[in-house]
């Protein structure tokens, strides 16, 4: 049991950023705040065609044999790269069968129709991943485009809007549900 292995698996997208030797660190509850961390030592070669998924080994040492045969486990991934990605609060999108929208504030138009301060436009968008409270946006929306985070489904096209955080949610990568 020292060295164990462990095997889960990734979806294929992920085939293009894993490789042997990458760090992996798992957790169990079985061992509250306690991480064991290893290394992938095998990638299967076929992707499995029912799930679309890839079979992956990492190679963990356990010299307490705290990690027994058929235990369930959490697997982390630690990826060499970091990307840079423009994420907003998941509650600012609008999902529609015919694409998904956001709505952007911006300085009223000069006309005066709507009055002067801000108004709201809907903005088409392509999602990316999704990560606690937040979502990725793949293309649509620029970097320091303020969007509406909240009650984005009561607005139309070119309302006027007045900006108030005083009740903005607290959003986060790790959300914790209440319990009570």
């Amino acid at each position: 049991m020292d060295p164990i292995f462990v095997n889960f698996q990734l979806p294929q997208q992920e085939l293009a950023l894993i490789k042997r030797g990458l760090t992996v660190n798992v957790t169990t509850d079985a061992l509250p705040g306690e991480t064991v961390a290893g290394r992938i030592t095998a990638i299967n070669p076929v992707v499995d065609r029912a799930t679309r998924n890839i079979r992956v080994q990492a190679t963990m040492v356990n010299p307490e044999e705290h990690l027994r045969p058929g235990m369930f486990v959490r697997v982390a991934v630690a990826l060499p790269t970091i990307r840079e990605v423009l994420a907003i609060p998941a509650t600012a999108v609008l999902y529609a069968p015919y694409s998904d929208s956001v709505f952007v504030v911006e300085p009223a138009p000069a006309d005066g129709k709507a009055g002067k301060g801000s108004v709201v436009r809907q903005q088409f968008i392509r999602l990316g991943e999704k990560r606690g409270d937040f979502i990725a946006i793949a293309s649509g929306l620029k970097a320091g485009e303020v969007v509406v985070s909240t009650g984005a489904f009561k607005l139309r096209n070119g309302q006027p809007v007045v900006v108030d955080n005083s009740l903005a949610p607290d959003f986060t990568l790790t959300p914790k549900p209440e319990e009570g």
